[in-house]
């Protein structure tokens, strides 16, 4: 199959983990390109701004851009997960790769470790709850 195939079987739908969340309709074989992933291309300045006033948690950064992707229909409801399936890939200035990290099944929720410290601490994923039970045990 190729990316567009891939990206067509994507849907937003309810999630356990949070809210709304990407699954696939298709297996997804291991390292396969699932989609790209485009927004608004911003600066740090603007990351900041619309992070801290508009509470916009749905941006991307790829090294040397921010990509703002509140306006995509599907990639911003994509949820972290220590455990996660995929992973996000340079592609180019403007641009990311979502990647399978692992084969993934149809009906599977897509998800990434979002890489930064607070989520952890906020994280109930089967691993974080897994780690607080022993830890305090």
């Amino acid at each position: 199959m190729s990316v567009s195939d891939f990206e067509k079987s994507l849907e937003a739908k309810d999630s356990l983990i949070h809210g709304m969340g990407v699954f696939t309709t298709v297996n997804i074989p291991a390292d396969s390109i699932i989609t790209r992933i485009v927004g608004d291309v911003i600066s740090e300045e603007e990351c900041i701004r619309r992070e801290e006033e508009e509470n916009n948690v749905y941006i991307f950064w790829n090294d040397t851009s921010y990509i703002d992707t509140v306006n995509s229909k599907i990639i911003k409801y994509i949820n972290h997960d220590c455990d996660c399936n995929c992973y996000i890939d340079g592609c180019d200035e403007e641009s990311l790769y979502l990647r399978a990290s692992r084969e993934i099944k149809a009906g599977e929720e897509l998800t990434i470790d979002y890489g930064y410290d607070e989520i952890y601490e906020q994280c109930s994923c089967a691993v974080c709850s897994s780690f607080l039970r022993t830890s305090a045990g």
